[in-house]
């Protein structure tokens, strides 16, 4: 393995879509929402330490799940844990870690995830990631996204459209970014054999990425380059505590991809979900005859097309159901139309309006 090579697992979300078992004490990222015995954050962590050094693989979160991230992940010491004050979406989050990482190694190429997506070609994944490493390699100027074969016209995802006239190898530079099209424009996509899914994977240089900060995204770069000789350091927590919540919230997509120039991308099929939603969880797991997702004891009668989730020592029995989410914990039963999943933060939104946070 390469030292100059680092992957920073983004784990700061709450994964609200996926209450009532993603709560903000501990987010689906900490999850086994596919009954695999690991949770979301420990299969990434694993998928990467095949290709990247242990002591090199960082996971950045919300101070508040610093603990969990250690004890999901042990083989890491909590120097490898970047913990932000306060969620500012994802273009802060990846200009704090590149810059830590410089701090650490000035000749360093980073890959940056998200913690909570499934891949199920791990082998080829791995094959991807190294040669996006080798094209970064030999192409340092360059920012570099992973695009996936599109298998449907999905409004819920972004789409990066290559151009063909311009490629080196299995690489092409990028046209376009599109954030989550109708479903006409969604369609044109896929039928154009131009788009591919965003993956939201990104590998480059460290200094690279910094670069792009300081031209597209000057104020985030500024206040965060002011403590720059805490990085690294025992001070760099409370520094980070300090200013971090001065920098605008802002995805990267929005703020640096879409605005440079030199993006190109690597086209795969990796067998890749996000796990957004509910609806994700139930087109990845396993059904009955009638097409029904459960989970433990269910006894169902004329039920369709359901996905069910009890704690364990829980029975349900259900009649007459089509096409609902149902969704059992310790203190929420959940029970609404697998169309209707999109009011699931209205949901979480009144009843923190009515109960405060103890259910949220």
């Amino acid at each position: 393995m390469n030292n100059n090579h680092f992957c920073v697992i983004m784990a700061g979300g709450v994964g609200s879509r996926f209450w009532p078992i993603s709560r903000q004490n501990r987010p689906k990222q900490f999850l086994d929402v596919l009954d695999t015995g690991k949770s979301l954050l420990r299969s990434t962590f694993d998928r990467f330490a095949h290709i990247i050094p242990l002591e090199n693989i960082l996971v950045a979160t919300n101070t508040a799940y610093r603990d969990l991230v250690l004890s999901e992940i042990p083989e890491i010491t909590p120097q490898q844990v970047l913990c932000e004050p306060v969620g500012k979406n994802t273009a802060p989050c990846i200009a704090y870690a590149a810059m830590h990482i410089r701090a650490i190694n000035p000749e360093a190429r980073m890959v940056v995830s998200p913690s909570d997506h499934l891949i199920t070609n791990e082998i080829h994944f791995c094959e991807v990631i190294q040669q996006c490493l080798d094209f970064i390699d030999e192409q340092p100027d360059q920012l570099l996204t992973i695009g996936l074969q599109p298998t449907r016209p999905e409004t819920g995802y972004g789409y990066i459209q290559v151009n063909k006239n311009k490629s080196h190898g299995k690489f092409n530079q990028v046209k376009t970014f599109t954030e989550k099209p109708n479903a006409d424009l969604a369609k044109i996509f896929v039928d154009s054999g131009e788009y591919f899914w965003n993956s939201g994977i990104f590998v480059w240089r460290a200094d690279t990425i910094l670069e792009a900060f300081r031209e597209h995204q000057s104020e985030t770069f500024t206040i965060l380059s002011s403590i720059a000789e805490s990085y690294g350091t025992p001070a760099e927590q409370e520094a980070i505590d300090r200013v971090y919540p001065e920098c605008g919230a802002i995805s990267v997509d929005y703020g640096i991809m879409e605005r440079s120039s030199n993006v190109w991308v690597r086209c795969s099929d990796l067998g890749w979900s996000d796990l957004g939603t509910w609806g994700s969880i139930y087109q990845h797991s396993p059904k009955d005859e009638l097409g029904n997702t459960l989970r433990n004891d269910t006894f169902v009668f004329e039920t369709e097309n359901c996905i069910v989730k009890l704690p364990q020592g829980k029975i349900a029995v259900l009649e007459g159901l089509k096409d609902y989410i149902v969704v059992d914990t310790k203190d929420v039963l959940m029970v609404c139309p697998r169309e209707a999943e999109q009011h699931i933060k209205r949901f979480i939104e009144t009843v923190k309006f009515d109960t405060g946070n103890k259910f949220v």
